[in-house]
C-alpha cells in the first residue's frame, strides 16, 4: 500500500499542483521558492496539526485571495452554484491483494476489485452557511472603518484582506472525506464522498506523517546538546517499543554503577546507529570517530544521561569540537532513528498502514563527498522500512527535498520530480522518467541525455537561465567574457549616469553546459525545464564537396542543431537572420522565431564584411592586433610568421596557427589585462550574452 499522488490546492505556489511518489523514495528538486518545503507543511497541517492553528490568510494562494475577495464583496450566488472553496489537499492511496484492507475498507467507496485507489481529502474551506456569516461579518466591518475614518480623517480604512486576516479562522472550518474515484477516467468525483468527521473514522491507522526540517538545531556552540540530546530520545523511543530488553535491563540494573560500565552498555545499545554514521561518511579511519558516553552526574536518572564524545587520537572530546557539517549528518542519521522508532508505535499499536517520511534538504552544512555518501546509503535504510521485533512490518516511503546537485547525481533519474514555476503564483511538478516518452522514437538519445546530466551537469535542474556551448575553448573562456560583458554594461551605464537595470551576467545563477556537437538532443531537455537558455555553436559551413571551407565560399552546414532548431534554413538564410531572428520558441513540433522565446541559438556573424566559421576565425578576425602582439607569448600557436602576412585571412590562421584549441583559449586569459579591454568578443556571442542577461 502506497501513497502514489497528492494532490494540492489553493496552499501558497502550490494553486492547481500534484505529484507523483514512488514506492519506496522521490526525490523532489527545484530552485528556491519553488514550493518544496510548502509540500512538506500543508501535508503536516493537514495530518499533524490542531484544528486552531492550521493555517493563516497568508498560507491562501494569491489567486484564491483575490476570488476570496469578490466573492465576499459582490453579491451572494445561489446555494445551488457554489461549492465550498479554500485549501484542499488528496492523497491517492493504491493498495493490492497482499495487503492488509482492515483499516481501508471503512474508507473505501468502491468495492470493484479492479479499482485498487482510494483518495483521502483534506479541506480547510469557507462552505455556503459560513459565507452567508462572513459577508455579514464584514458588512460590519466596513460599517464600523467608515466611522473610525468619519472620526478621524487622517485614518486608513482597512480593506478585505485586513479583515480576512483577523477574521479568517472564524468562518473556515477543516473536513475529512474519502472520495470516490473513477478509474475509467481516472480521476476523483469530489460530489460523492464519505464524511470521516461526521462518521468519526479516524486515519491515523491508514497514514502516518513524520519529517525532519531544514532547520536543523545542530550547531557546534560549547553549550549545544543536540546529539545527546538525540541519543536519550532514541533510547526513550527504544524503550516506548519495548525494543533492545536485554541491553535496556542491563541499563536499569547497571543504572548505579560507574560512568565507566554505563559507557559499555551504551556502546552495545547504539551500536546500530553508530555503524550508520559510519557508513554515510560521519566515521573515516583517519578521522574523528563518535562514542556516547555516560553522564550520570549530570543528568537525572532515566533521562538525558548521555553525552556524545568524538574519540581522536586516544583523547575523547564533547560533541561541539567537531565540524558542523559531520555534526548535522551525525544528527541527521540520529533524528532517521527516532522518526523509524515512532514509526513502529508500541507494542499495543501497531504501525500505519502507510508510513510516509520527508527529509528537507539533508545538505546542510554538509561538503559534496558527504552528499554522496547520504544519498548512496539512504536507500538502503528506507528499503529496511519499519522493522519489529513482533513481525508487524510496514513499508516507509520517503520524499526528500534538496538543492544539491551532487545527491541528484548520485540518484536514480527516475525518482526525480522536478518543480518548476509556471507563473509568479503557480507551481507544476514533472516526472524526470517522462523525457524518456518524449525521446522514445530515439532511446539512445535518452540514455545518453540521462547518463550525462546524472554524471556532469546536475546543477543545471537548480538553474535559473542555462548556456549551452560545444567544447573545452568557450568553457574556459565564458567566465571571462561574461565579467567582461558586465564590465562592459557598468562603464556604459556609468556614462549614462544612471545603474544598469539589471543583474550582472555573473551575478546571475546561470548553468555553463558543455554538450559538444549535441545540442539538438538536449532540444526536449530544455523545452521541459522551460528555464532561459542560450545555445551558442559554429555556423560550421561546407562546399559542395562537404569538406570545411570560407564561409564565403560556403554551399552549405553540417550543424545538425542549427537544421533542427531553424527547420533546415539554407546557408544564405542563416546568414541574414538577426539576432531577434535567432530567439525562438516551441510551436507544436517545430521551432520558430519570437522576439520573446526562451531560447536563443546564435553562431558567427558577419563583423567586418566577413563572417567567421568557428570562433577561433572570429576572435582572430577582431582581435589580430592583441595577438600579433603578444604571439610570441601565445603558447597555443604555431607557424606564427603567418601572422605577419596581411594577406593571410583570419580563417587561414585559425586552421594554420592554432595548435590545440584549449591553449589558445588559456593564452587569452593569460594576456587578458586587470580591466578585460584589450580584446573584444565576437558579435554573435556578445548579443547572445546581452539578451540572456536580460
Amino acid at each position: 500500500m502506497r501513497i502514489k499522488k497528492i494532490a494540492i490546492e489553493n496552499y501558497r505556489l502550490l494553486k492547481q499542483f500534484s505529484i507523483d511518489l514512488e514506492e519506496i523514495m522521490s526525490l523532489v528538486i527545484g530552485k528556491n521558492n519553488t514550493g518544496k518545503t510548502s509540500l512538506l507543511t500543508v501535508i503536516n497541517s493537514f495530518l499533524n496539526g490542531s484544528e486552531k492553528s492550521r493555517f493563516s490568510f497568508d498560507d491562501f494562494n494569491i489567486d484564491f485571495k483575490k476570488e476570496l475577495k469578490t466573492l465576499i464583496e459582490e453579491d451572494l450566488p445561489l446555494e445551488s452554484d457554489y461549492k465550498p472553496i479554500g485549501i484542499k489537499l488528496k492523497l491517492f492511496i493504491e493498495y493490492d491483494e497482499s495487503d492488509d484492507l482492515t483499516n481501508i475498507s471503512r474508507v473505501m467507496m468502491d468495492l470493484d476489485p479492479d479499482n485498487k485507489t482510494i483518495i483521502l481529502g483534506y479541506e480547510y474551506h469557507l462552505t455556503y452557511d459560513a459565507l452567508e456569516r462572513i459577508k455579514t461579518k464584514h458588512s460590519e466591518f466596513q460599517t464600523k472603518e467608515a466611522n473610525k475614518k468619519a472620526e478621524n480623517q487622517n485614518y486608513k480604512i482597512r480593506d478585505v484582506y485586513d479583515f480576512l486576516k483577523i477574521y479568517q479562522s472564524d468562518f473556515f472550518k477543516s473536513n475529512r472525506k474519502s472520495i470516490e474515484y473513477d478509474k475509467t477516467d481516472d480521476k476523483e468525483n469530489d460530489d460523492v464522498y464519505i464524511d470521516l468527521d461526521s462518521e468519526k473514522i479516524s486515519t491515523k491507522e491508514i497514514i502516518n506523517f513524520k519529517f525532519i526540517s531544514a532547520k536543523r538545531s545542530v550547531t557546534n556552540k560549547e553549550n549545544d546538546k543536540t546529539l545527546s540530546t538525540q541519543t536519550s530520545e532514541i533510547y526513550n523511543q527504544t524503550e516506548k517499543t519495548d525494543e533492545q530488553n536485554e541491553q535496556i535491563e542491563m541499563f536499569k540494573d547497571e543504572l548505579i554503577s560507574t560512568d565507566y560500565t554505563l559507557s559499555t552498555i551504551y556502546e552495545s545499545l547504539f551500536e546500530n546507529v553508530v555503524e550508520k554514521v559510519r557508513r554515510f561518511g560521519g566515521i573515516r579511519n583517519d578521522d574523528s570517530t563518535i562514542s556516547i558516553e555516560s553522564s550520570l552526574q549530570h543528568r537525572e536518572l532515566l533521562s538525558g544521561n548521555t553525552t556524545v564524545m568524538y574519540k581522536h587520537n586516544d583523547t575523547t572530546l564533547p560533541e561541539y569540537n567537531n565540524g558542523l557539517g559531520y555534526m548535522n549528518l551525525i544528527s541527521m542519521i540520529f533524528e532517521i532513528e527516532i522518526k523509524i522508532q515512532e514509526f513502529k508505535k508500541s507494542k499495543l499499536e501497531r504501525p500505519s498502514d502507510i508510513n510516509l517520511f520527508f527529509i528537507e534538504e539533508p545538505e546542510a552544512h554538509t561538503h559534496p563527498q558527504m552528499q554522496y555518501v547520504f544519498i548512496k546509503n539512504i536507500k538502503s535504510i528506507l528499503n529496511q522500512g519499519i522493522v519489529r521485533e513482533d513481525g508487524d512490518n510496514r513499508k516507509l516511503q520517503t520524499v526528500i527535498t534538496t538543492h544539491s546537485s551532487h545527491i541528484l547525481a548520485e540518484s536514480n533519474f527516475d525518482d526525480v520530480k522536478y518543480l518548476k514555476k509556471e507563473s509568479e503564483n503557480d507551481v507544476i511538478a514533472k516526472n524526470l522518467i517522462d523525457l524518456k516518452i518524449q525521446y522514445q522514437e530515439d532511446p539512445k538519445q535518452y540514455q545518453f541525455l540521462k547518463q550525462y546530466l546524472t554524471l556532469n551537469r546536475a546543477e543545471i535542474f537548480f538553474a535559473d537561465k542555462a548556456i549551452l556551448i560545444e567544447g573545452d575553448t568557450e568553457r574556459i573562456l565564458f567566465p571571462t567574457l561574461m565579467k567582461k560583458i558586465d564590465f562592459e554594461e557598468k562603464r556604459r551605464y556609468e556614462g549614462l549616469s544612471e545603474d544598469d537595470p539589471k543583474l550582472p551576467l555573473c551575478s546571475q545563477n546561470i548553468s555553463i553546459i558543455e554538450v559538444g556537437a549535441f545540442s539538438h538532443i538536449f532540444e526536449k531537455f530544455i523545452e521541459f525545464i522551460g528555464i532561459k537558455s542560450l545555445i551558442i555553436t559554429d555556423l560550421d559551413v561546407v562546399g559542395n564537396d562537404t569538406k570545411k571551407c570560407r564561409v564565403a565560399v560556403g554551399t552549405n552546414y553540417s550543424n545538425d542543431a542549427l537544421r533542427l532548431f531553424f527547420n533546415s534554413a539554407t546557408l544564405d538564410e542563416l546568414k541574414s537572420f538577426s539576432i531577434d531572428n535567432k530567439k525562438i520558441r516551441k510551436n507544436g513540433e517545430v521551432w520558430q522565431s519570437d522576439i520573446n522565446g526562451s531560447l536563443c541559438v546564435v553562431y558567427q556573424t558577419e563583423e567586418n564584411g566577413v563572417t567567421a566559421r568557428s570562433f577561433e576565425d572570429a576572435f582572430i578576425q577582431i582581435n589580430r592586433e592583441f595577438i600579433n602582439e603578444k604571439k610570441e607569448g601565445f603558447r597555443g600557436l604555431k607557424n606564427r610568421s603567418l601572422f605577419d602576412d596581411n594577406d593571410n585571412d583570419s580563417y587561414k590562421l585559425a586552421e594554420e596557427c592554432v595548435n590545440k584549441k584549449t591553449h589558445f583559449a588559456l593564452d587569452i586569459l593569460f594576456h587578458t589585462d586587470e580591466n578585460y579591454t584589450n580584446w573584444q568578443i565576437p558579435q554573435y556571442i556578445k548579443e547572445g550574452l546581452l539578451w540572456l542577461k536580460q
